[in-house]
């Protein structure tokens, strides 16, 4: 389903379906939750499978309970492995936040659509909203390089 059908849907008709009130942040937020939450469950899932079954077979024949073996063997295996395409779906989640503009949440695209209104530069306010997301995204990528390089150091 598009993100931008399902903010339009959560903002609109929720509130008509469930006879609920809710303000523009909660809707943007729910409605991003949900259009990430199947990518996210399916990164988690790939991870745990991605791990050995010796390793599991091993943990179990060691006695470990099943939280133990999650905790002391398939987690710290999978994190490693699931790093990079979380770290891709925290930049597509970021890159996707512009769309919340559309129901009137204040955000770096809704203040430009506004100043582009009221100063009549659109080359220049959009070339620094494009910087804006440029230079977050290379935040969270350092970041993620970070915590991947963290990981394999105490793999060592």
């Amino acid at each position: 389903m598009p993100s931008l059908v399902l903010i339009f849907w959560v903002y609109y008709g929720l509130p008509v379906v469930a006879n609920i009130s809710i303000n523009v942040f909660w809707a943007g937020v729910l409605a991003l939750a949900l259009s990430d939450s199947a990518f996210q469950a399916e990164i988690f899932r790939a991870g745990i499978q991605s791990v050995d079954k010796g390793q599991i077979e091993a943990g179990h024949s060691l006695g470990l309970s099943y939280f133990q073996r999650l905790r002391f063997i398939i987690l710290p295996q999978a994190i490693r492995r699931m790093l990079p395409p979380l770290g891709n779906q925290l930049v597509y989640m970021l890159k996707m936040s512009s769309l919340v503009s559309v129901i009137g949440l204040q955000d770096l695209t809704r203040r430009a659509n506004e100043l582009v209104v009221t100063e009549y530069r659109p080359l220049e306010i959009y070339t620094v909203l494009v910087l804006e997301y440029l230079v977050l995204i290379l935040i969270v990528s350092q970041g993620v390089r970070w915590l991947e390089r963290r990981f394999k150091a105490e793999r060592i």
